[in-house]
Parts: C-alpha cells; sequence; structure tokens
C-alpha cells in the first residue's frame, strides 16, 4: 500500500474510534431524562437512542461539510492527515477523561479543539478563526442562552396547561410522550454529532487524493459513522447519564418531556437551517437547568452545573493541548 493510503486509513479509523466514543459518552444527551423519569427502562431508551442516531446521521450532511471545509486549512500533502490524526486523538482523550470523571462536556468542541492545536504546530496549516469564532464558539455561548430559556418558558407553558390535572395521571401521560421526546433527541443527536465524523473522514479522502470534492460524502461514509455512534450509543455512558438524569435536578415526566423537546428543536434548527455544528451536550444540559428552575432556583444543583460549566470551558483548550502534544509525537509518521 502507499503512503497515502496507510495514511488514510489510519486517520479513518482514529475517526471511527472518536464516533463510538462519541456515541457512549454523549448517550445520556439522549436517554439520561427518560431513563430518571421510568418513562424508559436503560436497555430500551438506548436502544431507541440507537436506532435515533443511526437515521439522523443521514441528515447531517451540512454539518459534515462545515466539518470538513469551514474550520482549518491543512498543509500539504501527507503531513495533513497527521494533523487531523494527532487532532481527533485529542479529542478521543478529552472524552475518555471526562466520561470517567462524569462529566457531560461537549465531545464537538474536544473534536473542533483537537483540530484547532494540531493545525497551530503544522508547517502550512492555517486556522480559519473568522468561522471557528462564528461557527463554534459563538454557538457555544447562544446554544446554552436559548436552552435555559426555552426549557424554562416550556416548563411553564406546560405547568399553567396541565395546573388542573392530576399529577398521577399527568406524569402516566407525559411518560408516553417521552418516548417521542426521546426519539427526536436521538434523531437530532444523530444528525450532530455523527456529521462531524463524516466531515473529518471526507476530509481524509479529499487530503490524501482519494476523492476530489471536498464536501461530497460518499455512501458508504454515512453509513460507517451512523453504526459506530449507535454502536457506541448502546454501549452507554452511565457515569454521565447520572449525572445530567439524577444530579442537576429531580426530574419528572413533564420536566424530561420538557427538556427534551427543546434541545431536540434547537438541533434540528441549526442541523437543517443553519447547517451549523453546535453541542448536543451544552443544549440538553442547559435545558434541564432551565426546566428545573421553574420550580425554585435552588431546585437546580448550581454546584454541580458550575462543574459543567467549567467542563464546558475547559474543553476546547483542554483537547487542544493535548492534539499539540499528540502530533509532536506522530509528526515523524506523517513525513
Amino acid at each position: 500500500m502507499s503512503p497515502e493510503l496507510i495514511a488514510v486509513l489510519a486517520v479513518i479509523a482514529v475517526a471511527l474510534a472518536f464516533d463510538y466514543t462519541n456515541g457512549f459518552h454523549d448517550a445520556a444527551n439522549a436517554i439520561a431524562t427518560s431513563v430518571s423519569t421510568r418513562a424508559l427502562t436503560p436497555r430500551i431508551a438506548l436502544g431507541l437512542a440507537a436506532v435515533g442516531n443511526f437515521v439522523g446521521a443521514h441528515f447531517g450532511a451540512g454539518v459534515a461539510k462545515t466539518v470538513g471545509d469551514g474550520l482549518v486549512t491543512l498543509p500539504m500533502g501527507v503531513s495533513s492527515l497527521g494533523v487531523v490524526f494527532a487532532g481527533v486523538l485529542g479529542a478521543i482523550a478529552w472524552n475518555l477523561i471526562t466520561w470517567y470523571f462524569g462529566l457531560p462536556s461537549s465531545s464537538s468542541h474536544a473534536l473542533f479543539g483537537g483540530l484547532v492545536g494540531a493545525t497551530l504546530l503544522s508547517t502550512g496549516g492555517l486556522v480559519q478563526w473568522g468561522n471557528i469564532g462564528q461557527k463554534v464558539l459563538l454557538p457555544m455561548v447562544l446554544s446554552p442562552i436559548v436552552g435555559l430559556t426555552l426549557g424554562y418558558l416550556l416548563m411553564l407553558a406546560i405547568l399553567w396547561l396541565f395546573r388542573k390535572g392530576q399529577p398521577g395521571k399527568l406524569n402516566r401521560g407525559f411518560r408516553w410522550a417521552q418516548t417521542a421526546s426521546a426519539a427526536a433527541m436521538s434523531v437530532g443527536h444523530g444528525m450532530q454529532d455523527a456529521a462531524k465524523t463524516m466531515g473529518i473522514v471526507v476530509l481524509a479522502l479529499y487530503t490524501g487524493g482519494f476523492q476530489e470534492s471536498k464536501t461530497h460524502i460518499p455512501g458508504w461514509v454515512f453509513w460507517t459513522s451512523a453504526t459506530m455512534l449507535a454502536l457506541g450509543t448502546y454501549a452507554g455512558g452511565w457515569r454521565i447519564i447520572r449525572t445530567l438524569g439524577r444530579k442537576i435536578i429531580d426530574l419528572g415526566p413533564p420536566e424530561g418531556f420538557a427538556a427534551e423537546t427543546v434541545a431536540s428543536a434547537v438541533l434540528y434548527f441549526n442541523a437543517l437551517v443553519l447547517k451549523a455544528p453546535i453541542s448536543t451536550t451544552h443544549t440538553i444540559t442547559s435545558a434541564i437547568m432551565g426546566v428545573g428552575a421553574t420550580k425554585r432556583l435552588s431546585a437546580v444543583r448550581w454546584n454541580v452545573a458550575g462543574n459543567i460549566v467549567l467542563a464546558w470551558i475547559i474543553t476546547f483548550p483542554a483537547a487542544a493541548l493535548i492534539a499539540c502534544v499528540t502530533y509532536l509525537l506522530v509528526r515523524p509518521l506523517f513525513g
């Protein structure tokens, strides 16, 4: 095999490994609320999330194109594949660190941070800071604000509409409704997160000279990325599921439905309309906080929320730093 083919295969392999860790790291995004409210059993919820991720991946082409051709300009030749390889390894490492501590950090921002960190050390690489600011940093700030606000407003509307209902009947009804909202959340997660892996694979194929277009996504890339994300999701990420589902607030079925509905709507809008790669983690976590604040501000465990926000802030630079070190180690292999 040629050096170019070996390098491309190495990048694709590490991208799919990231996809798998993304699945079990971010499984909580789709199912934590449904599991914590007992709307779904854990295995049924994971199965539903896996199917939803697989389906959603096939609608994420716009996000994939942004990731593959909008954030960094790579150096020429095989050395550019070393940049991508190191960047994705940095994201995997940060995913594993935050999973170990049960922190729902953003796999998306870990990936972006990794790519930026490795690119900064490369000769001839260029970070498109304008696009980073517009397509990564701005949504990183806005999506939690939107999720928090809409979660609060939707929960207020539910409380008002069902103010005369019997709690027992309401909980049973919203448990059924959560099946639909969890499925919608899972599809939205697939649109966003499988798409990011697809963007990396396409970037590798183009850079290695195996396709002429920077944005064309071959059919096998859709299916492979979707399958790996679904498998990772089904493996579960119980540490983070416990954090999202139980440690921020005590969720009931109405609160779970409201949080999932808001988060999925935000994900759909960004993937299908803006084609912007946003964090599913930031979106669902902030929606849960907004929903919980309708009870009383003290209902939200702000110390836990603070630790989560801190993880959000440091994810991009931490993954970038790990990718820098990784790139220095692997650069001789991609000379």
